[in-house]
């Protein structure tokens, strides 16, 4: 098979045309960049925020000429909003750059009106059919475990007898194909056009940019072409049925983030820190974004909380105790629970057998599985229970 080349994706692109005035997007320069990882391809076109509501048939139609090239196995093709030269700054609501690009984390021309959710980059929201709820699990800062706590609250859900999947969404580093014992596998072609299914394991569905890439390939993307893969992955992914759908976030509060509050239907969001002061204040900055997009927090973990020696039951707080559900208490949101510091969790971890699933009876599977409850009520009070209609996903954004 032959391998893709820029000359051979550009002369592919050079048959795509905008309907606004018959020219191509190479034509007119609409091209932005174009990445090739083996046999992944991934484009960026910018479109004027006016029109980018509109241009989801050209955006497919880039992407379909992308992937008829020989060589080419998986193609993603994003819009990013170019702002007009000379335009002028976004209207009270939204918050300038000093360059000139509009991309899906600024505000559009014009303020959304007050009460409602901004879209990135003139774009509609992404429609998540036959998934009930969406939760993301977020934290302020790296290194606090969030991505082992993903895995495992995902399983226990899974355990309530839930329909789960789980989606990566740490384009920069992601690890759900190791946590998860899946570092060989790929998507497969689904039934459903455009679709590619997610592979499994433990019972759920994982989706992963870890799936196309090596794994220690890295992915040097701006943030547009991330955000571009970040929703590919999510709108071109077969989840088939879903109960809840998990997100291991990436840390921080950067453009990913502010991405999937935008564009996503997210039911509520879970915040993981450690106990000690610096991991806090990091956490506290992330609930205050979720909460500035009027995304709902449904709580605080704290990871790490405690250590106990397995020969004498000691308990030894390593990184201190308590900061998570004093914190919780002075911002006015649920404290969810405490996990313990343990090797055997960390082991599971690296070797893609999570805790839940060889010791689903011990006092750490115990301990995950009591926030998963909290979480699927929380579930069911936003969207409302299994057997009911579901409720919209979107809440509102109020600007103050």
């Amino acid at each position: 098979m032959t391998s893709p080349n820029r000359e051979r994706i550009t002369e592919a692109l050079s048959s795509v045309i905008d309907p606004a005035d018959g020219k191509t997007i190479v034509e007119k320069g609409m091209v932005q960049g174009i990445d090739i990882h083996d046999e992944t391809v991934n484009v960026i076109i910018a479109v004027d925020p006016q029109r980018g509501a509109s241009l989801e048939d050209l955006r497919l139609a880039a992407e379909r000429a992308v992937a008829n090239v020989n060589g080419v196995t998986t193609a993603r093709v994003a819009l990013t909003a170019e702002r007009p030269k000379g335009a002028s700054a976004p209207a009270q609501g939204g918050h300038s750059h000093p360059h000139s690009h509009d991309h899906t984390h600024g505000a559009q021309q014009g303020a959304p009106q007050a009460g409602q959710r901004p879209q990135g980059a003139g774009q509609k929201p992404l429609e998540m059919t036959g998934v009930r709820s969406i939760v993301t699990v977020a934290s302020g800062k790296g290194g606090v475990g969030k991505s082992t706590t993903s895995v495992n609250l995902a399983l226990s859900l899974a355990a309530k007898g839930l329909k789960v999947g789980l989606l990566d969404a740490d384009i920069y580093g992601p690890s759900l194909p190791r946590m998860m014992g899946l570092r060989d596998a790929k998507p497969t072609h689904s039934d459903k056009e455009g679709k590619m299914v997610p592979p499994s394991a433990f019972g759920i569905r994982i989706m992963s940019i870890g799936f196309m890439v090596d794994e220690e390939q890295p992915v040097i993307w701006r943030g547009p072409m991330a955000m571009g893969a970040l929703e590919q992955l999510l709108r071109d992914s077969d989840w088939g049925e879903l109960d809840v759908l998990v997100v291991d976030m990436p840390p921080g509060t950067g453009d990913i983030q502010l991405s999937m509050a935008q564009r996503v239907p997210v039911t509520g969001a879970v915040i993981v820190s450690t106990p000690q002061d610096i991991a806090l204040l990091d956490a506290r900055k992330g609930l205050n974004m979720f909460r500035k997009v009027n995304v709902p927090v449904l709580g605080l973990i704290e990871n790490m909380s405690y250590y106990k020696c397995p020969e004498c039951g000691h308990v030894d707080h390593v990184f201190d105790h308590g900061g998570a559900r004093k914190a919780a208490d002075e911002l006015g949101v649920p404290f969810l629970g405490e996990i313990p510091l343990d090797l055997k969790i960390r082991l599971g971890a690296d070797e893609g057998k999570p805790i839940i699933h060889t010791d689903p009876d011990g006092e750490h599977s115990k301990a995950y599985a009591a926030i998963a409850d909290k979480i699927a009520a929380a579930i069911d009070e936003r969207v409302g229970p299994k057997t009911a209609p579901k409720k919209s996903l979107f809440p509102k954004i109020s600007f103050r």
